[in-house]
């Protein structure tokens, strides 16, 4: 398990106030809104693809699309088709960008822990090395629970 140093190392002593993993989770931490992120990641900007291959109803995904948007995750960008009416697409912002390897680490666990029979998709560089996801230090040292030390962060006044 990860090491908490300093005054986490008394787990008692302290509550997980302002946690970044809750706070996270508020935004993301609903199936629809990790499978809206997956199709966007595959390519779709669009209402109606968010809804239809999420397999979740217009209201859902109504909703879950501004609530993403509201966040920062989405912002929207109007279009028009010739003699339609305005609509909008929903493209990443660099927020939303970012949690690429959040969703990758989901798609890496269920092919490793869910998928007996193998993957059902690889996923590779241009060059077609696989890709894994991974917590590594700034020399690209892989780490795991046990190699990692949380502690409190000192801010300056």
């Amino acid at each position: 398990m990860m090491k908490l140093v300093g005054p986490l190392a008394e787990r008692d002593r302290w509550e997980a106030t302002q946690c970044s993993i809750a706070k996270a989770v508020d935004i993301v931490g609903t199936r629809s809104a990790i499978l809206i992120l997956r199709e966007a990641f595959y390519g779709a900007t669009r209402f109606d693809q968010f809804a239809r291959r999420v397999g979740i109803t217009d209201a859902v995904a109504s909703a879950r699309l501004k609530e993403l948007t509201e966040a920062g995750v989405f912002t929207k960008v109007p279009y028009q088709e010739p003699g339609q009416r305005v609509r909008y697409e929903y493209l990443l912002t660099d927020m939303g960008r970012d949690l690429f390897p959040v969703v990758m680490s989901l798609m890496q666990w269920g092919n490793e822990h869910l998928q007996p029979d193998g993957p059902p998709l690889t996923v590779t560089d241009a060059s077609r090395n696989p890709v894994r996801v991974g917590v590594v230090t700034d020399a690209q040292e892989t780490l795991g629970p046990d190699d990692v030390e949380v502690r409190v962060t000192r801010r300056s006044s």
